[in-house]
């Protein structure tokens, strides 16, 4: 089988596509070429590719692979209905097109914590709660009507729930003071008072009344297949 991995960010799901033996090849595809470069340094492996391309244009022929998948990106993308009917396009009929979003409102924990502190400590978090909780494809049964609205068949929507696990404040707060993804980069549009303001205020909702420490949050996806006719 031949797997199109969409927005595949720094290739882990790809590398881990290819445990299965039935897949020959996974092509994974994104619009950060730092994304694309991390990914190709980690693997070298010959049956996958990393390249970077837009998900609304993917740069493949009809019926290029025989299942297209699209992990977690799909929220990001300015119009998700063209990358999901580009993914049926270049998948072969009788494949599977699937894909995951965050229940980035009533199931994401780690999420939650900074945006509502973010809404209570900084005038314009209010505004950037809101974007983050209603991103397309974040609410029950949406993933399901753009899969049946694009044509696709034997259309399946479900939750998924995983653990996320942090060694310390330290660990869960490392990635929100980088520069790579929404809360990162709202994060970065604050000041440097600001910043150790709403850092102080998470760090609270972290520790939630016990030294610091590991910390396990529960983190829901929704999750959607369907086959090409």
């Amino acid at each position: 089988m031949r797997v199109l991995d969409v927005g595949c960010g720094t290739g882990s799901l790809s590398k881990c596509l290819l445990q299965d033996p039935q897949i020959v090849s996974v092509h994974g595809l994104d619009a950060s070429p730092a994304y694309i470069e991390y990914a190709s340094s980690r693997s070298d492996d010959a049956r996958l590719v990393f390249q970077v391309g837009d998900a609304c244009t993917l740069p493949f022929a009809d019926a290029s692979f025989d299942h297209a998948i699209a992990m977690l990106v799909l929220q990001f993308v300015p119009r998700a209905d063209l990358a999901v009917r580009e993914m049926r396009r270049v998948t072969c009929p009788g494949g599977t097109v699937a894909a995951a979003t965050w229940d980035t409102r009533g199931g994401f924990i780690a999420l939650r914590m900074i945006y509502d502190a973010a809404a209570i400590v900084d005038q314009n978090g209010q505004q950037a709660r809101a974007a983050a909780y209603t991103r397309p494809l974040s609410r029950p049964g949406e993933l399901a009507r753009l899969w049946n609205d694009v044509g696709l068949t034997d259309v399946v929507q479900d939750a998924l729930t995983i653990r996320m696990e942090f060694a310390s404040f330290a660990d869960y707060w490392a990635p929100i003071a980088g520069r790579e993804g929404p809360v990162a980069e709202y994060v970065g549009t604050l000041g440097a008072d600001a910043r150790e303001v709403l850092r102080d205020a998470v760090r609270l909702a972290y520790l939630d009344g016990e030294a610091d420490g590991a910390r396990s949050y529960a983190a829901t996806a929704w999750v959607v297949k369907g086959r090409v006719p």
